[in-house]
């Protein structure tokens, strides 16, 4: 959460504006006096120097006011933003909600223990229907030992995780099926449902407290991972269970439908479907070196019953003629979660996030993310200077969602499939029937399909909450090419 900004501190930011203006426009006209009325000596070289230096300084303050005027957006929405209470969206999400979402983490050659905290932190998500689905894009037969070792590692995370969490998902989801049938038509809780709640809670928190025992700390992501990703749900879990015991000790009456919810919380949070994809070991897929491609590839697959085919090309996914048994039926979902591979995510942000986008009047948005923040504790200065940028970068987004400004910062974001199908484009490669929802025209990907999504009368929305965490460049060369990347695609998309 951020912290609510007192009321000075936002008139303070109106005093900068005005301040701001009235000395670029006090500086200006000295200037113009200075440099072309009250000089005898005006030549056109010196005029056309004159221009320039007055267009630099000019540029420099427009930046600056930029930065003023979003960030003065981004102190009114934390001002008014209410965090929505945790029994509303247990309420919201309990009542046979049918929807579901996808999590897609698109990865090329990244390190197993990377992917394996975003995967662990995308898992642990309370959300009623999940699934995680790593898109590895390494090339299937790598020519170095290193590679092979990188590849064969990533492809074992998803069904390692699935395995660690498949204990404590049957175990609440068998209970949570017999506690139902148990408080069918029941006014209240027995006493011995609240203490067998009141256990589950234990064991999933001292689950969590065992794997963050057992995670082995390295860097500073590490230390977010276990401190913020797994012990700080064991630590809400652990209040819940107090919670619980005291109800028991004071004999208070609990409801039967919020027992369900309890339960239903912890089958969200243990039970996750998942695989991993590689589209590069069909030749039916784009064979576009990025990361929009390999977004693209997955999702022009989902809701379709696929049959492989065998062809002289390769290995081709194809739709099932009528009548024909597909080899398999790709999940499809309401809901699509972009994660890079070196991000992780609070525990509650698909709930929160979903949960605005189903609010009334938000029919119409089709991105709602919360700008990344970084990792803190770098161990490097250069680290800890990018650090710092990307979170004036975070304020500076949160304040363009006051002025409707928002753009699509690709780290993370939950997209609905309908916008995505809106500004879907069906090209045709050879053989290949080429389906682009997220444009690859730029290295901005994300920033670009921003400007479709505009097009077909789609919003986006930065909620204004700190609930994601991504990683930033550790060296200087890495934050060269980081930075020129996104400048390059912006002035790409302006061209």
């Amino acid at each position: 959460m951020h912290e609510k900004p007192k009321p000075s501190r936002i008139v303070l930011g109106y005093v900068a504006i005005v301040f701001t203006v009235i000395a670029w426009l006090v500086y200006m006209i000295t200037m113009i006096l200075t440099l072309f009325v009250y000089n005898d000596h005006v030549t056109l070289r010196f005029v056309i120097e004159g221009v320039l230096y007055l267009g630099t300084v000019t540029t420099l303050i427009f930046s600056a006011m930029v930065y003023l005027v979003t960030r003065q957006g981004a102190l009114h929405r934390f001002l008014q933003h209410e965090r929505v209470p945790r029994a509303m969206l247990d309420e919201h999400f309990s009542h046979d909600y049918d929807k579901g979402i996808t999590v897609l983490i698109p990865s090329y050659v990244e390190q197993p223990k990377v992917v394996e905290k975003t995967i662990g932190s995308a898992a642990l998500q309370e959300f009623p229907d999940e699934a995680v689905v790593l898109l590895i894009d390494d090339p299937p037969h790598p020519k170095t030992d290193e590679n092979r070792a990188i590849l064969q590692a990533c492809r074992g995370l998803v069904p390692k995780i699935m395995r660690e969490l498949s204990e404590p998902s049957h175990r609440f989801e068998q209970t949570r099926q017999r506690v139902r049938t148990e408080l069918a038509g029941q006014t209240y809780v027995r006493r011995s449902v609240v203490t067998q709640c009141a256990e589950d809670y234990r064991y999933a928190a001292a689950w969590l407290e065992r794997k963050a025992d057992a995670w082995v700390i390295e860097d500073h992501t590490d230390d977010f991972f276990r401190d913020q990703v797994l012990l700080a749900l064991a630590r809400d879990l652990r209040l819940t269970e107090q919670a619980l015991n005291e109800a028991t000790m004071l004999q208070q009456q609990i409801k039967p439908e919020r027992i369900v919810q309890l339960y239903n919380r912890l089958v969200w949070i243990f039970t996750v479907k998942g695989w991993s994809f590689e589209r590069k070991q069909y030749a039916s897929t784009s064979t576009e070196g990025n990361k929009a491609m390999n977004l693209n590839s997955f999702i022009g697959l989902m809701g379709h019953r696929i049959k492989r085919e065998e062809t002289s090309d390769g290995v081709f996914l194809r739709d099932a003629r009528e009548g024909e048994s597909p080899d398999f039926v790709m999940r499809d979902s309401e809901y699509v979660l972009t994660l890079d591979a070196d991000s992780m995510l609070l525990r509650d942000y698909c709930l929160r996030l979903v949960y605005q986008l189903e609010q009334p009047g938000n029919e119409r948005v089709a991105v709602i993310q919360t700008p990344y923040s970084s990792y803190r504790g770098a161990p490097t200065r250069i680290e800890r200077i990018a650090a710092a940028t990307t979170d004036i970068q975070h304020v500076l987004h949160q304040g363009m969602t006051y002025y409707d400004a928002t753009f699509w910062v690709g780290a993370n974001a939950v997209i609905r499939k309908a916008a995505l199908d809106d500004i879907c484009v069906v090209s045709t490669e050879g053989p290949r029937t080429i389906r682009t929802y997220i444009q690859d025209r730029t290295v901005i990907e994300d920033t670009e399909s921003s400007v479709d999504l505009g097009y077909y009368g789609w919003h986006l929305v930065n909620y204004p909450e700190r609930l994601s965490y991504s990683s930033t460049p550790p060296d200087f060369g890495s934050l060269v090419v980081q930075r020129r990347r996104w400048a390059n695609g912006g002035l790409l998309i302006i061209s």
